[in-house]
């Protein structure tokens, strides 16, 4: 059965975009983290996004610009199955994208229960908090970023209760990241 796992950057004060949606500090660019990306792009998944992180995401990576900044992760995100989860699109133009209309929570459990890939969310702060605080996330991937941003997103706004995680693994980059990754206690 496949698990549920986020992968988001952070900045230290727990904020996965500013306090104006931008998220440019999470991008550093160096040979080292640049590699860690393209090999994380290049796994198996499902893409699990909300209708805001499709828009972006949709908007940038099948563009010629993507392709020249990040070859490897432009190709990847352009083939990965994706499931955009939206209460008001009406339909899905980016190429492997399914349209989930359906509860979230309930599509998420049905999803779980069949065979098949992981499922990745990445941003959806919306998403990753509603399905947190029902606990059918079972892996934080979080790429700590060594900036303090002071105001924005959190993936865990509302959320009710206290959320136990266990750290499962650690790893540190010459430019200040830590990636580390957290199971559902």
């Amino acid at each position: 059965m496949p698990k549920l796992m986020v992968f988001n950057s952070m900045s230290l004060d727990g904020f996965i975009a500013d306090g104006k949606g931008d998220m440019s500090w999470a991008h550093k660019r160096d040979d080292e983290w640049n590699s860690f990306v393209a090999g994380n792009a290049s796994g198996r998944g499902v893409l699990v996004v909300g209708r805001k992180t499709y828009d972006m995401m949709a908007g940038y990576w099948p563009t010629p610009m993507a392709a020249k900044n990040s070859p490897v992760v432009a190709k990847r995100m352009n083939e990965l199955q994706k499931i955009v989860f939206s209460r008001t699109m009406e339909k899905a133009q980016w190429q492997n994208t399914t349209l989930a209309k359906g509860d979230l929570a309930e599509e998420v459990k049905r999803l779980k229960q069949q065979p098949g890939p992981d499922l990745v969310i990445l941003g959806s702060a919306s998403l990753v908090a509603q399905l947190s605080a029902v606990r059918l996330i079972d892996e934080y991937h979080i790429a700590l970023s060594p900036i303090v941003l002071g105001e924005g997103k959190s993936m865990f706004a509302r959320i009710g209760e206290k959320l136990a995680l266990r750290l499962a693994s650690t790893r540190s980059f010459r430019n200040g990241n830590l990636f580390l990754i957290y199971h559902l206690d």
